[in-house]
């Protein structure tokens, strides 16, 4: 993998870039399409590279479980088995390890589990997890971590992030013993809660191990923007200026874009396409629930500045009628929707960066929010 920092803006700390691995290149600030399970939900991979994806991220716990990691390999790796000619990454599962609780039990030599589908008993290590996404064959793999939650203890702050950086290293050690250097590229994950001092030693420590990027963990789990701000500034700033620099799970556009302009270059979230299947659409004129009534005969586009698919050809008032009728076209069309929303946006980051001009456009952008801020 090559990165390149092509410009940054001289008011923010706003970068453009580049990112290249075998599959192609994503311009950063990037936003990757979740794709869990090897498939973004509703969406072939041909309207994803209409919509202007560049990167699919799929999860190394739910591909291990099915179709299995093997199964995955056979076919070619992840791209090949999902017919994506584009970039791809892979989460370690460290995100399911917090989501599942109930399900797992923590201990210095890794994670055992319970599944989810059938309640199999499964016990994975820092070494099985980077042997796993070394078979499922993603361009960009992540390191076993621990996400924590909001509120945390400093002392049960600490101890994660120790655990954290330990497993680190046994990653770094295991993607070293496998030679997977020259296919793959790993992100080191930085941990440590709210808590300056151990953000800025899990920086330290994971620039010492060396990794091909770094991404910003446990942060959008509860806590105040302020914090999560915070956190990610003073995270990407004490990171290495030429790699880059991924923030994991955060979301809405104006956090995209407030952490754009604190030096964050890549970034992932459920939040459009779950939305989406669930009738809550990003539009410039605010977030558009249509399945609401007040749609039944609005004949307008669900976005009049979009020009996806979906807004040049359907209604609102048709998109209501396909939700509430259960049609399948319904989470499709609204899918593609959100997801040309985001990739729009990424783009006019860019090029505002190009410009020179990321400060008004940012102050532009949530000032529109700000006016638009209603979910009708």
């Amino acid at each position: 993998m090559d990165f390149e920092v092509v410009h940054t803006d001289s008011g923010t700390g706003a970068r453009a870039g580049i990112l290249k691995t075998a599959h192609g290149q994503a311009e950063t600030p990037v936003f990757m399409t979740v794709g869990t399970q090897g498939t973004v939900k509703a969406v072939p991979p041909r309207a994803l590279r209409e919509a202007g994806v560049k990167i699919v991220l799929g999860n190394t716990y739910h591909l291990y479980l099915r179709p299995g990691a093997e199964i995955v390999a056979r076919a070619g790796g992840l791209a090949d088995f999902m017919s994506w000619d584009g970039l791809t990454l892979t989460d370690s599962g460290g995100f399911q390890i917090f989501s599942m609780a109930d399900l797992t039990e923590i201990g210095p030599e890794g994670v055992t589990f319970r599944s989810h589908l059938d309640g199999s008993k499964h016990f994975l290590t820092p070494e099985s997890i980077i042997g796993i996404q070394g078979k499922i064959g993603a361009d960009m793999i992540m390191v076993l971590d621990e996400c924590t939650g909001y509120p945390l203890s400093y002392d049960k702050a600490r101890r994660s992030a120790e655990l954290t950086l330990d497993w680190a290293r046994r990653c770094r050690g295991e993607f070293t013993r496998l030679d997977l250097g020259a296919r793959q590229a790993m992100f080191g994950i930085v941990q440590g809660s709210t808590y300056e001092t151990l953000r800025r030693r899990c920086v330290e420590e994971l620039v010492e191990i060396g990794f091909d990027g770094y991404a910003i963990g446990g942060l959008s789990v509860g806590e105040p923007k302020t914090a999560m701000f915070e956190m990610a500034a003073l995270s990407a700033e004490a990171l290495p200026e030429a790699k880059p620099r991924y923030l994991m799970g955060v979301g809405f556009p104006e956090d995209i874009a407030g952490c754009v302009a604190r030096g964050v270059d890549m970034f992932d979230c459920v939040m459009p396409t779950r939305n989406a299947r669930n009738g809550s659409l990003f539009t410039s004129q605010g977030r558009v629930v249509v399945k609401n009534a007040i749609y039944a005969q609005d004949f307008s586009p669900v976005d009049p500045e979009c020009d996806c698919y979906t807004c040049r050809q359907f209604s609102r008032a048709y998109l209501r009628h396909l939700f509430n009728a259960g049609e399948l076209l319904a989470p499709y069309l609204a899918t593609l929707h959100n997801i040309t929303f985001y990739q729009r946006i990424m783009k006019e980051m860019r090029k505002a960066i190009l410009d020179d001009r990321f400060s008004q456009w940012h102050s532009a952008f949530l000032s529109k929010l700000k006016e638009n801020d209603r979910e009708v």
